[in-house]
């Protein structure tokens, strides 16, 4: 049965080929959007909380809602108990950015089922360059994410790692095992966003031949997947070994996914500094987050990571010293092992 969108559409789609020999390219579009086999949303960039105001079939039949249900409403609608909050943050990032963003996320349909969501989301500016709408397309990977189970997954990621890099293959046990859920879903999109964080910092060994890596390029990589326009990052030159690098942009991921859902970066006002200083034991690494408070004021206690904990202090032995303030929190993370092995660490000005 066609939604009224679509029979205004193409009742319309005469008069205009008559009247103007050939459709009218806005009419044309709004035919396609509703024709395509794609789902699609558009939501409304201009009213609070960016309400959806265009679904074509293919999206109420994916999820099952009908037009009535979603019309007026903000996608979140979509998500549920096992969405992954890191992930919902990383949306909100690029969405306060204005920037396009391709990430899966696990959703769910109006009864309740759940289904992985490949999404893309894309700001639209109307002719004068204002922000206008977002536009979201969903493509449903549940079936083929269930063939790439984490046992594959696993084998897959260990086939890419160095193998002569026994440590990493501590964090990846370690992801494995400390890894927290109530469920298998949300288990598997944890597992996922921290795989995906060790993976960026792989990349970076890969690029630079799996030697030193700057510090600066392992933070970098781990938090503007968050936004960067509310961080700061400063310090002086120091290369990370490739034995170190890995966990350590884990335990950075693990800070910053931390500081998106709970903390300061989950504030709209909120600020996120990060420092570090080498010293003659090692280097000293500051995470200062200004303005991570609830509504009562008091500050967004989301640590306790058990994950962050161990690599930090077993794999790169380390310490963790957290300081809670009125107006945020801060953390100083000391790493002596980046100075007792041979040449760990070297810094300049």
């Amino acid at each position: 049965m066609s939604s009224p969108v679509q029979s205004k559409i193409e009742a319309d789609l005469p008069a205009a080929a008559t009247k103007q020999g050939m459709l009218d390219r806005k009419e044309l579009s709004a035919f396609a959007f509703q024709r395509t086999r794609m789902p699609m949303v558009v939501s409304d960039a201009r009213q609070d909380d960016y309400p959806i105001v265009l679904a074509n079939d293919t999206f109420l039949n994916l999820t099952g809602y009908t037009a009535e249900d979603i019309l007026g409403k903000n996608c979140r609608i979509l998500q549920g108990e096992a969405t992954s909050r890191t992930a919902v943050a990383q949306i909100g990032a690029a969405i306060a950015q204005q920037r396009d963003l391709t990430i899966e996320i696990l959703n769910y349909k109006k009864d309740g089922t759940p289904f992985w969501n490949q999404l893309h989301a894309s700001s639209i500016h109307d002719e004068l360059g204002e922000l206008a709408n977002y536009f979201a397309s969903q493509v449903d990977v549940t079936d083929y994410r269930r063939i790439q189970t984490l046992e594959e997954a696993e084998h897959r990621l260990l086939l890419e790692v160095d193998h002569r890099k026994k440590n990493v293959l501590a964090v990846v046990d370690s992801i494995v095992r400390l890894s927290k859920s109530d469920n298998a879903e949300s288990y598997a999109a944890s597992v996922q966003q921290r795989v995906q964080a060790l993976s960026r910092t792989h990349m970076l060994l890969a690029e630079k031949g799996w030697q030193e890596v700057e510090l600066s390029e392992i933070v970098r990589t781990q938090v503007e997947v968050f936004g960067s326009s509310a961080i700061e990052i400063n310090g002086p030159l120091v290369m990370v070994p490739a034995s170190a690098a890995q966990p350590l942009g884990l335990a950075i991921h693990e800070l910053a996914a931390n500081a998106a859902v709970h903390g300061a970066l989950a504030r709209r006002q909120g600020r996120l500094q990060i420092s570090w200083l080498p010293n003659d034991t090692g280097l000293t690494l500051m995470w200062h987050e200004v303005g991570g408070t609830d509504l009562r004021g008091e500050p967004a206690r989301g640590f306790g990571n058990v994950l962050l904990s161990a690599v930090v202090e077993k794999q790169l032995g380390g310490h963790i010293t957290r300081h809670w303030r009125d107006d945020g929190l801060s953390l100083v993370i000391e790493l002596p092992s980046l100075n007792r092995v041979g040449r760990a660490m070297r810094s300049q000005p």
